[in-house]
């Protein structure tokens, strides 16, 4: 195991991955301002859906979310030139962690993976070549690095990958229905729209969306099938941006290759004054023991959340509990109907809820399929009556379809919401069985 983690080797994947890894989460924030996302997602919004029990982490008021992600912008421009890296890495995650955590109406996995990459970054030693930080202090400079710092971006990928494979192998996937639905609103696409809406076409992603994922790192890691991974890599995740405009994801997704690669290619196209490292020698740290707890409990923890959702009662893709955090990618088309009947128990007096007074037109369509969404939307609406003095108790009339699938009655219209809590790895039983 030492020899595993601590085994020096060149460094050149991770420089040049810092470069790269910078750049896209300069431009993820950037990207966010320009595109309309923060207006739309953390400035109209009057109430903000977060995750449970991070309620106290809201949007800052007006316009102050644009300089929130400027500044987060600046960190990662800092963290490319590999300027006080760490102190610009771990604050980039920081703030990273804090928009992510405050909203989830635009819920995205690469959010999630960004979130977890920033964290890992900050404690890599990514700052050791080409970067500010050894030009200020050349004692810093080094040619190699722990094979750790290798190994944690090639298993967490594994992870990310073969848990998407699993997932898409059930049978509205398998019959191609999802793709179809999926593929219905790409029809205006200039060239490719009226391909994309061919049966064969859609089959064909289908399935070798399963093959890519569950192959694509043994692939990679294989050195005579390597550059044939790498060329489905490129088609595959620039499909995917183009079709499905999911942001940095499939191009960070390309950065990962430079850690499957030899870092004499990698040097000779990006580094071409940098010395090859060919030692091996083995550094063993102080605190290995520490470091090997560590290292194992967070990966036991990576492949045991996406599990969590088969210890649960039901159908993931019907009550989403367990659907989070899971690498669960694409997988299904949802829509439904939703009205909330809040009786005054003074007055046994019902009182008229729009949704329109309350929620955007996305936060109303998360709200129409996702069961926390409607606890959290009822937990707001008794706490705002209970400022105004007023006792109520809350039901929900909710009808849901899956994939196309005629509607079925979604939440038990008799279960006062203000009554019930939250359960974070068990059933709740007000969401009614899927059948």
């Amino acid at each position: 195991m030492n020899t595993f983690l601590f085994k020096h080797i060149d460094n050149s994947s991770l420089i040049v991955f810092r470069i790269f890894f910078g750049l896209l989460c300069f431009l993820e924030s950037v990207g966010a301002i320009f595109t309309g996302w923060i207006k739309k997602t953390l400035i109209e919004p009057e109430f903000t859906f977060s995750f449970i029990d991070f309620s106290w982490l809201q949007p800052l008021s007006g316009n102050w979310m644009y300089a929130y992600y400027i500044v987060m912008g600046v960190f990662g421009l800092l963290i490319m030139v590999g300027y006080k890296y760490r102190y610009s890495a771990f604050a980039f995650a920081m703030m990273w962690a804090g928009t992510y955590f405050m909203q989830k109406s635009s819920y995205n996995n690469h959010y999630y993976l960004l979130f977890l990459l920033s964290f890992i970054m900050a404690i890599l030693p990514a700052n050791r070549y080409a970067s500010f930080d050894v030009k200020r202090n050349p004692k810093l400079k080094s040619i190699s690095m722990p094979n750790w710092c290798r190994w944690v971006f090639i298993l967490q990928l594994f992870i990310v990958y073969t848990y998407a494979s699993i997932a898409k192998i059930y049978p509205d996937w398998l019959d191609a229905s999802v793709i179809k639905l999926l593929m219905q609103g790409k029809s205006h696409f200039p060239i490719v729209g009226e391909l994309l809406q061919n049966e064969s076409v859609h089959y064909f992603i289908a399935y070798s969306g399963i093959v890519f994922d569950g192959l694509i790192i043994p692939l990679l890691l294989f050195k005579p099938t390597r550059k044939y991974a790498f060329f489905a890599s490129i088609f595959f995740h620039l499909f995917n941006s183009f079709v499905f405009h999911i942001g940095i994801f499939p191009y960070l997704s390309l950065a990962f290759c430079l850690f499957f690669f030899e870092p004499k290619t990698i040097r000779n196209i990006f580094l071409k004054k940098k010395e090859l490292y060919s030692g091996n020698a083995i550094k063993i740290p102080s605190y290995q023991t520490i470091f090997k707890i560590a290292f194992a409990t967070y990966f036991i923890i990576q492949v045991a959340l996406p599990l969590r959702h088969y210890f649960i009662e039901d159908n993931v893709l019907w009550t989403e509990e367990g659907h989070r955090l899971s690498w669960r990618m694409m997988l299904r088309a949802k829509n439904g109907s939703i009205n909330f009947r809040v009786i005054d128990n003074a007055t046994n007096k019902i009182i008229p809820i729009k949704l329109n007074d309350y929620l955007t037109k996305k936060q109303q369509r998360g709200l129409k399929t996702k069961p926390d969404f409607i606890w959290q939307f009822a937990q707001m609406l008794d706490k705002k009556f209970k400022i105004e003095g007023k006792s109520v108790s809350i039901f929900v009339t909710s009808y849901v379809s899956v994939n196309g699938k005629p509607s079925k009655r979604f939440i038990d219209p008799e279960v006062d919401l203000t009554k019930v809590e939250w359960n974070y790895f068990k059933h709740n039983k007000w969401i009614l069985p899927s059948k």
